[in-house]
């Protein structure tokens, strides 16, 4: 069935660039089965790789995650050592979007090792927000403006959306241009505020430890169906 609809995205053509996901129902998912919410995370996680996995083969170039619990992040070395060379072998580069100095010494070691041993990876750029917040994405834009003005670097004049946008944590890879909300809920909770302006929304309420590939395709092809305006009004 996956396979169908990974068809129909390619005969269809436009495939959106950037993905963004916000993986929600992790606990829920654990509550409904009387687990412990960390054994939600653990399921959550397959989820990730089916996703990443999906991405490259539907085209997607730049899939960004959240939120991506800080706690895989305290997993043994020999667990983290697999999952890099998986992702090496798939050609995707690791990039942790957030404030890091919230992690603790053993995550920050380890997503500085992910980031260094994926850094060649061409098919897809998988940005994990750990420890983020938009509005704090925000608030340090405005302060690195605020330092380029004070060191003469930039004049107040200079300031404007374009400015903003080189300050934040997505500048590398722009906007998305699908956001997919998993769980069924319908709040943009603190992610990418100012990115997500003009960016398609999708929510399904599969919980996200149990989204395959399949519903990431679903995604795509709602979007597909889509007229996309920019704000601009037809003609």
């Amino acid at each position: 069935m996956a396979d169908d609809l990974l068809a129909q995205i390619r005969g269809n053509g436009v495939v959106p660039r950037h993905v963004a996901v916000i993986m929600d129902g992790n606990g829920r998912w654990a509550r409904e089965r009387s687990l412990p919410r960390p054994l939600g995370h653990r399921a959550g996680m397959k989820a990730v790789r089916d996703v990443v996995e999906g991405a490259i083969a539907a085209g997607v170039e730049v899939l960004t995650l959240f939120a991506f619990s800080a706690e895989n992040w305290q997993r043994p070395a020999t667990d983290i050592a697999r999952e890099v060379a998986e992702l090496r072998e798939q050609g995707v580069a690791v990039h942790v979007l957030g404030d890091r100095t919230r992690l603790a010494p053993g995550a920050r070691e380890a997503v500085e090792r992910v980031e260094h041993e994926t850094r060649d990876g061409a098919k897809l750029a998988l940005n994990l927000c750990i420890s983020y917040s938009s509005r704090a994405e925000l608030a340090r834009a405005a302060r690195l403006l605020a330092e380029d003005v004070l060191k003469g670097a930039k004049r107040l004049e200079d300031i404007g959306e374009d400015a903003v946008r080189e300050k934040l944590y997505t500048a590398p890879w722009g906007d998305p241009d699908l956001l997919i909300r998993t769980s069924g809920e319908y709040r943009l909770s603190n992610f990418l505020l100012w990115q997500l302006a003009y960016t398609e929304l999708y929510v399904t309420p599969v919980l996200w430890p149990d989204v395959t590939r399949r519903d990431l395709f679903g995604a795509i092809l709602d979007y597909q169906r889509r007229d996309r305006r920019f704000g601009k009004v037809p003609v």
